[in-house]
């Protein structure tokens, strides 16, 4: 007889776009492609992501994340993993802090995704104080998904962007697992100019993986870069693979989104790829 196999369960902290494919709107679809439940612990609400677009209504939820978390754990709902993505304040911050002392465990993954900045410079509303914040996150996470410059902000390391090469890699890593981390996720690694992945290290040896570029940027392939990674880890596959398969799945669809001719600000056609990563999963 099959044995039947248990649901994970993932609580994921991030904002919700009414459109734009980005934070919940991505989590959310793809987690439970992956046979993985996403409860959602929303920060805001807003009409479109920030990026490429003006006059957006933005409804901040920050009084309502703590009862609302206090609610679960009243009911006493417990989580195989906790992910956060972007957070805009230091209360936000604060309170996440408490939503890791309420359901963290020994058993479940921690998942960062240090959403603060990109090519050398910090999004608008971040200063020392809000990286500060988010690196006292990190070191209480299992599993932390920065880019490089993200990493060489929390690491008070000078951002370069021809920081490539497998020592460099090595050097970086190094500096995150510091602050706490038990393990690393570098997105964004270009170790060839044609080539871009990212590299992971487990405490022990660092790994990178790259694939021919697709010469397009889109937002929120970060999220689901992420958020695959997460599903790979809680069907129990190895920080390599689940890595691998999430650039993989990324890159697979930012080249229809290029085929597609969708605007970048939109965010990736992942929702066309779906089957393909559902039978990633039967692949195993």
């Amino acid at each position: 007889m099959e044995q039947k196999k248990t649901l994970r369960r993932a609580a994921a902290v991030q904002d919700l776009s009414g459109f734009g494919r980005c934070s919940l709107t991505v989590a959310l679809p793809i987690l439970s492609a992956m046979g993985v439940q996403c409860s959602c612990l929303p920060t805001a609400v807003l009409s479109t992501h920030t990026g490429g677009f003006k006059g957006y209504t933005f409804r901040d939820l920050t009084e309502d994340m703590e009862p609302f978390f206090r609610h679960w754990q009243k009911e006493n709902f417990a989580f195989d993993a906790l992910y956060t993505g972007y957070l805009g304040s230091l209360h936000q911050l604060e309170i996440v802090q408490r939503f890791f002392d309420a359901f963290q465990t020994k058993e479940n993954i921690t998942l960062v995704d240090p959403v603060m900045g990109d090519h050398g410079v910090l999004y608008s509303r971040f200063d020392d104080r809000m990286v500060r914040g988010i690196r006292a996150l990190c070191a209480r996470a299992d599993v932390m998904v920065p880019n490089l410059t993200e990493a060489a902000f929390l690491t008070d390391t000078p951002y370069r962007p021809d920081m490539q090469s497998e020592q460099d890699m090595q050097q970086v890593c190094e500096k995150l697992l510091a602050l706490g981390a038990k393990q690393v996720v570098l997105t964004g690694v270009r170790p060839e100019k044609d080539l871009l992945g990212a590299a992971c290290h487990d405490g022990k040896h660092l790994h990178i993986y790259a694939r021919p570029h697709v010469p397009k940027q889109y937002d929120g392939t970060g999220d689901v870069f992420a958020s695959v990674l997460l599903g790979g880890m809680l069907q129990g596959n190895t920080l390599q693979k689940s890595m691998e398969q999430a650039a993989d799945f990324t890159r697979i669809c930012v080249q229809k989104s290029l085929e597609n001719g969708t605007d970048m600000h939109h965010g990736v056609d992942f929702e066309m790829c779906l089957p393909l990563l559902i039978g990633m999963q039967t692949q195993k």
